[in-house]
């Protein structure tokens, strides 16, 4: 068997752990950063308080996202399943 990274990688379970649970803090630590940012610069700004029909709409565009999004990846799922995806076949009839 050949001695490639991967298989040095899966030799050691313990360096595997001790690795994710880096990568996992440091996503952590990013993703907690980017929400202190986000909630002090959406207090700094201040401004007159939305209307209704403001957060009827902002509503209506994460609805209507979401389920554009959702039909779309059951289309994928669906396309891949029956085939869709895969190159054409030519037989030895030549069809």
């Amino acid at each position: 068997m050949r001695d490639t990274a991967m298989s040095r990688f899966l030799a050691n379970p313990i360096r595997n752990a001790a690795s994710t649970v880096a990568v996992v803090l440091v996503l952590f630590g990013i993703l907690a950063a980017a929400l202190w940012y986000a909630a002090t610069v959406w207090v700094s700004l201040g401004g007159p308080p939305m209307q209704a029909s403001g957060y009827i709409a902002m509503i209506a565009g994460i609805v209507f996202s979401l389920i554009i999004g959702c039909g779309l990846m059951a289309l994928l799922f669906y396309s891949s399943r029956r085939g869709y995806d895969e190159p054409p076949r030519v037989d030895d009839k030549g069809y």
